[in-house]
């Protein structure tokens, strides 16, 4: 029956290639589909943390630092559990990276505190001897801002799915809603740091920049 196309190389090899590439895909899309969805208990972000990681990319933390834990047994000693596609349901845009000058900190929130994140950002070779990483003493200063993040959030939820406000899932209310609830977050954290400069930041109503950041990377496990 098909001894035309055996008698035709170029026409079989055509043949061939877009039958096994097309029961490939068949095999193949419906697990990319399965491993994509968020692993059971990965949440979307908070506003707080939200802003933390536009603190991240706006300082390029990401240029240095990956979030992206490879299937190797040299990675997996050192940073714990391979990375999963679910675990970054909701991350856009996602921070994998490919060049670490710096560990990789996509478990970071696992074996790190606030405390050792306030030392290391105010002054890194207090906590990390002969690290070359600057010190980041304006996010002490400077103000976050949460209104940018809080937008990202309802664009994200809008166009996306993303299940904010659902049970057991980070609310977001109103604008004023989300700004209190970061800043209940923000007291929580401030209260574990020793830096007089948040603590009365937070206390007037304000977020430091420092403080959006810990609640990110505490988020990080």
């Amino acid at each position: 029956m098909f001894h035309w196309l055996e008698k035709n190389p170029f026409l079989f090899t055509v043949v061939l290639f877009v039958t096994v590439a097309f029961a490939g895909l068949i095999e193949a899309l419906p697990q990319f589909a399965e491993k994509s969805r968020p692993l059971v208990g990965t949440k979307p972000y908070t506003i707080l943390q939200l802003t933390g990681r536009h603190v991240y990319i706006k300082d390029s933390c990401n240029a240095c630092h990956s979030q992206l834990i490879r299937p190797f047994k040299s990675e997996t000693d050192r940073y714990g559990k391979y990375s999963l596609s679910g675990e970054y349901a909701y991350d856009r845009p996602f921070l994998w990276g490919s060049k670490r000058t710096g560990p990789d900190l996509h478990r970071v929130g696992n074996y790190r505190t606030t405390d050792w994140h306030e030392n290391h950002m105010w002054e890194p070779t207090s906590v990390v001897p002969g690290s070359i990483m600057p010190a980041y003493k304006h996010m002490f200063k400077n103000e976050a801002d949460v209104e940018t993040a809080y937008a990202e959030a309802v664009t994200v939820k809008k166009v996306f799915g993303v299940p904010y406000d659902k049970p057991g899932m980070p609310k977001l209310g109103t604008l004023e809603d989300a700004k209190k609830e970061a800043l209940e977050e923000a007291k929580k954290i401030a209260a574990q740091m020793k830096n007089e400069n948040v603590k009365k930041m937070v206390e007037a109503g304000k977020i430091p920049e420092i403080v959006a950041l810990i609640a990110y990377l505490n988020s990080l496990k």
